[in-house]
């Protein structure tokens, strides 16, 4: 929608606030009941940076039912067929995703920008699309307490019910007057940046991994279609302590913790702009509802890196929501209680992902003598145990009732 165009009043049966993965799967889950729907989002095309990027099994089924995930990865992406829990010399945790059944039998590093793109392009197929990129909404516009659509701009877009899937810091959360109900569960920060690695030999395996040589540990995978993505964990507000030696430290330190990338980190991270800190924190919104109004993905529920849930969690959300958004615009029932049925059905889930990241960060990024000692006996047990297979599973696929609705689909 170009500027030109703003200024204007658009309808739409629901108005999906967010271009994300769980903003555009659900418009297109919508689209294909032939509900008409439009999208609002505050940044051009890629004009916004993107850090997570892994498909767990679970989300790469759900994308190949509706179509989209043969068309993202032939847009370019990585296999990883290991999650790896590296410690020197020594393989910790090797948890082996061809132990899945194929064809989800692996991890997929996948630009989101190749996955928006496909779920876009999908979108535009329907009639009943209207896109509008960059508008930031700024008021949400309500009539006897119930939300009927949003402002951005000069732009007025009027719906039945507006989704908040605009992120952890979501506008749309916060013009509703609803708490984000943050918590410091990890209590870190990621340093997080990106370098260009060398070509890799054809057949060559990727795995993610978790480095532990030096005091704080690091993520790394690598990333389509010449870069590896590094996370450097620190203790939550750490930064300025490390920050206070100099950069100099800061590389040096880096270096250290990951030795493979050490000459790679030397040569490219040069000051501070080479590099991004996150703060990373987990949070469930009081409450997911109101009369009009829905959020889901990180608006409603925001977690940890750890375990590559976010593209997961904002799939299955999308698909979870949209056989109750239809059922409550058919019903012409938009109300907190109709609509809250999405988190009646979704919360259990994200509190058994909240629970299983607190568990997982406790075992892989925990520092001191006892965690040495207990961490390698806890692999141990992981790896030649059934309870190995079980922790797999709801790492990869969440919960496997999770399925699209075909049967709102639209002839």
């Amino acid at each position: 929608m170009s500027e030109e165009d703003a200024g204007r009043r658009a309808d739409a049966d629901v108005c999906v606030v967010g271009a994300g993965p769980a903003g555009l799967v659900l418009a297109l889950l919508l689209l294909k009941t032939g509900l008409r729907v439009a999208v609002v989002e505050r940044a051009r095309a890629h004009q916004r940076e993107f850090r997570g990027e892994i498909l767990q099994p679970g989300a790469m089924a759900l994308l190949d039912r509706l179509g989209v995930l043969a068309g993202a990865r032939a847009r370019g992406s990585h296999r990883h067929d290991r999650f790896r829990l590296v410690e020197g010399e020594q393989v910790l945790l090797d948890i082996d995703y061809r132990r899945l059944p194929a064809p989800y039998d692996h991890l997929l590093s996948l630009p989101q920008a190749h996955l928006l793109d496909e779920l876009l392009l999908h979108c535009e197929k329907f009639e009943g699309f209207t896109y509008f990129d960059g508008h930031r909404v700024g008021e949400l516009l309500e009539e006897e307490g119930r939300t009927v659509g949003v402002r951005a701009g000069k732009l007025t877009v009027l719906a039945r019910v507006v989704v908040g899937a605009d992120g952890r810091f979501s506008k749309v959360r916060r013009l509703a007057g609803i708490e984000a109900g943050r918590t410091e569960a990890f209590d870190l920060d990621v340093l997080w940046f990106k370098l260009k690695v060398p070509e890799r030999a054809p057949g060559e395996r990727r795995d993610v991994r978790v480095f532990r040589d030096g005091g704080n540990p690091v993520l790394a995978y690598d990333s389509f279609p010449d870069s590896a993505q590094i996370g450097w964990t620190l203790p939550h507000k750490g930064y300025q302590e490390v920050s206070a030696l100099g950069f100099d430290h800061i590389r040096e330190q880096l270096a250290a913790a990951i030795p493979p990338y050490a000459e790679l980190i030397r040569a490219q991270i040069r000051s501070p702009r080479d590099v991004s800190l996150l703060d990373v924190f987990s949070g469930r919104a009081d409450r997911w509802a109101k009369d009009g109004l829905v959020l889901i993905g990180d608006a409603a529920h925001t977690h940890s890196p750890i375990g590559a849930q976010g593209i997961n969690l904002a799939v299955q959300d999308a698909v979870v929501l949209h056989p109750i958004l239809v059922r409550a615009l058919a019903d012409g029932d938009t109300s907190a209680a109709r609509l809250g049925e999405f988190e009646a059905r979704r919360g259990p889930d994200i509190a058994a992902v909240m629970k299983l990241q607190g568990l997982q960060s406790k075992a892989m990024l925990s520092r001191g003598g006892a965690a040495a000692k207990i961490r390698p006996k806890l692999a141990k047990l992981v790896q030649r145990t059934p309870l190995g297979r079980v922790i797999l599973n709801r790492i990869a696929f969440g919960n496997r009732d999770v399925r699209i609705a075909e049967e709102c689909f639209a002839d």
